[in-house]
């Protein structure tokens, strides 16, 4: 049985690490609301651009000079891993990379290449230490991305396609759905996906409307050109603001696990604690009366 001695000396190491942990669940339950805020105003920015996409490229009569659209036979297909800088954020950065890694046995099962791209230090070291060649990666804005970040990650993607390193670009990351819950989601970005194209089949009204008989100058094709790049760092940036409202969630319920946890391992300690000081005092009480009858004897 461990002594007084050493039981205060693991409350106190206990406590000490309740502190960091609360720390950090404050923190991150903070900054969380900023995320949250800065993803629900994108949302609807990314579902906008994705309709004038619709309206455009049903107008075009041809996609021969767009390159982000064409589709040729898969031989490497390009994987955004977008994970977080830190750990401390529960099953956050492993859920991601284990369906990475479930997705890239599959392509290698139909006979694809997989060229890995990541976003972020974990998932970074998490390749390298299983000695995959990373062909880019980016990290320190994981937490806080801006647009400029998105466009960093979507120019070298778009660079890659257009000179055929790659014949087809997914993206991997945590849609924020909310505090408790964050899912995993696979999304293809190059080429431009048809669906995107081709609209839903379920559009309401308003967007019917939307559509109405317009004149476009210059020409639909041209300004496509001009739409996919945009569309291509909308996505990236989404994605990124998903992934970070969903790894201060998962921090926020880590570091709230934890602390209770901690909580419940005071208790536990000072239990025995007790349980060893009324044992001690059992024992002395004993021997000051054994004492005292062996004088008397």
């Amino acid at each position: 049985m461990a002594s007084l001695q050493d039981i205060r000396r693991r409350i106190t190491s206990v406590r000490n690490t309740r502190k960091i942990t609360k720390a950090l669940e404050l923190v991150a339950g903070a900054r969380l609301r900023r995320a949250q805020t800065r993803i629900e105003e994108m949302r609807p920015y990314a579902d906008r651009m994705q309709e004038l996409m619709v309206g455009t490229a049903r107008e075009a009569s041809s996609f021969r000079n767009l390159p982000l659209m064409q589709r040729r036979e898969e031989t490497r297909v390009g994987v955004v891993v977008v994970t977080g800088d830190r750990g401390l954020a529960g099953p956050f950065n492993g859920q991601v990379l284990r369906r990475a890694f479930a997705f890239e046995r599959e392509e290698r099962e139909a006979g694809h290449e997989v060229v890995w791209t990541v976003v972020g230090r974990k998932g970074g070291s998490t390749l390298r230490f299983r000695r995959y060649d990373v062909a880019a990666h980016w990290e320190g804005f994981v937490e806080k991305p801006t647009y400029h970040d998105a466009q960093a990650v979507a120019h070298k993607l778009a660079e890659m396609y257009t000179a055929e390193e790659v014949d087809r670009v997914v993206v991997v990351f945590n849609r924020y759905v909310s505090p408790l819950v964050q899912r995993v989601t696979t999304t293809d970005l190059l080429p431009i996906p048809e669906h995107v194209l081709e609209g839903k089949e379920d559009e309401d009204a308003k967007a019917q409307a939307m559509r109405g008989d317009f004149i476009y100058e210059p020409e639909p094709e041209d300004i496509l050109m001009r739409l996919l790049p945009v569309y291509l760092e909308t996505e990236i940036y989404r994605a990124l603001l998903e992934s970070a409202a969903s790894f201060l969630a998962a921090q926020m319920t880590a570091m709230r696990n934890a602390s209770k946890n901690a909580n419940e391992l005071i208790d536990r300690y000072t239990l025995q604690m007790n349980r060893a000081r009324q044992a001690a005092i059992t024992q002395e009480i004993l021997e000051v009366v054994a004492g005292a009858d062996a004088l008397t004897a």
